[in-house]
């Protein structure tokens, strides 16, 4: 066995041991429900990915009915997998790679969580060149698709925007709130009291059936209540406790006393239809969110708003999807021209154009007309070119390494899921974001 053989595989058994008991359990069964996708062939382009419903299932189908309209010479196989937060997706990942058995790609995220995939990424560099990707796409982007050699691994796809707070117009004018008019967390709180008070809705819906939806809450609560420096400051597993303690005891007040009854058996998805349904005043969420509302036909400011989270104004909690490229033991993709078409086709205008509007997030590409995106993602491109700060987000993997990010959800899981523990809590979060 040579070398680089051994090397190959023994980062792909430590990878399998990073997803944690989901991800051993998988070969035991206890995951025998999920499709693996099998070998899609050294001729067909396989894609795995998590968008099976709602704004993502229509954004991915129409991304890849514009490749097969481009490229119907290329043989495809889309596998859309399942589950909460791409927990199904991620183990089904990681032992495709695990098996020496890649997909021809896969959607995940770029930036830190490449780490989790170190020596099973192939080089890209060639299609970003050929594509001119490195000039027609933001410099986040350009950045967060290299690995730490300086190879290009994947191609972006669009960009999320995590320090949004959504509501419902009826529900708000039905209380006498004023969204714009809330600058801090205190105004958020005196806001959903109003709600309380004056209507039968819940004041923020909130799902709670997996930890990543309470970390990103935490995570934007530390940003917004704390200011740039003391999230930055913790996210780079500097220290800042104080911070760190004041935004769990804001964040554990909203949850013991302003969520649903049910969150904790509650999905994203049911949680954002409270929204559409007019059953409660706020959520909290990723753009995405604004995806689910357009392809339900609802209209912005008219059935539902928006205003950045309280004390982020000026901000754009950066987030990114990319697909990724992945190889065997031998270095190989499985369909390397076909997968590079499909990585030159994503990262292109017209992908871009077709995904982005109905997923709810923004290109990455810096050619891309506001006007094609519809007027709240023309806004938040506004946004994001005038952002003074662009903090990466906490919950999907620009931030931390996916070892910080999986120990913060087992804290959050353990120690602030109700009861609410501030200290051990802040002890766990600060001890994880130095990993």
């Amino acid at each position: 066995m040579s070398e680089k053989h051994s090397n190959s595989t023994l980062t792909r058994r430590r990878m399998l041991q990073a997803t944690g008991a989901a991800g051993a359990l998988g070969f035991a069964g206890c995951l025998s429900n999920v499709t693996d996708g099998g070998d899609g062939g050294s001729n067909t382009m396989e894609l795995l990915h998590g968008w099976t419903g709602g704004d993502g299932k229509a954004a991915i189908n129409a991304l890849t009915d514009g490749f097969d309209e481009a490229y119907p010479d290329v043989e495809t196989d889309y596998k859309p997998i399942g589950g909460g937060g791409n927990t199904n997706l991620n183990t089904v990942v990681a032992n495709r790679l695990s098996q020496n058995n890649p997909p021809s790609t896969f959607a995940g995220w770029p930036g830190k969580n490449f780490q989790k995939y170190e020596g099973v990424l192939g080089d890209l560099t060639s299609v970003w060149e050929d594509e001119g990707f490195m000039d027609s796409h933001i410099q986040e982007a350009v950045d967060a698709c290299q690995t730490d050699d300086g190879n290009f691994a994947a191609v972006p796809i669009g960009s999320h925007r995590l320090n949004c707070l959504f509501y419902s117009t009826d529900v708000v004018e039905a209380a006498g709130v004023d969204p714009n008019s809330m600058s801090s967390l205190s105004d958020l709180i005196s806001a959903m009291d109003q709600v309380a008070a004056n209507t039968e809705a819940v004041p923020m819906a909130q799902a709670m059936t997996a930890p990543w939806t309470t970390l990103q809450l935490f995570g934007v609560v530390l940003l917004g209540q704390e200011g740039y420096d003391s999230y930055m400051t913790f996210v780079n597993g500097e220290g800042g406790g104080d911070a760190v303690r004041s935004a769990l005891e804001t964040t554990g007040t909203i949850l013991s006393n302003y969520i649903p009854s049910d969150a904790a058996s509650s999905n994203l998805t049911q949680s954002n239809e409270l929204i559409m349904n007019d059953e409660a005043a706020f959520i909290h969420q990723g753009n995405w969110a604004a995806g689910a509302y357009r392809t339900n036909d609802l209209t912005y400011n008219e059935d539902w708003g928006f205003v950045p989270f309280p004390g982020t104004e000026g901000m754009y909690t950066l987030h990114i999807d990319s697909f990724l490229y992945p190889t065997n033991n031998s270095g190989e993709n499985p369909s390397p021209e076909a997968t590079k078409k499909w990585m030159s086709y994503a990262g292109s205008l017209e992908g871009q154009q077709l995904f982005d509007p109905l997923k709810g997030c923004i290109p990455t590409r810096t050619d891309a007309n506001p006007e094609d995106f519809g007027p709240y993602l023309a806004e938040t491109i506004e946004d994001f070119q005038n952002a003074e700060e662009r903090p990466p987000t906490l919950a999907h993997g620009l931030a931390v390494s996916p070892t910080a990010m999986s120990q913060m959800k087992e804290v959050i899981t353990n120690e602030f899921t109700g009861p609410y523990n501030v200290d051990a809590a802040a002890t766990g979060l600060l001890e994880a974001a130095q990993q």
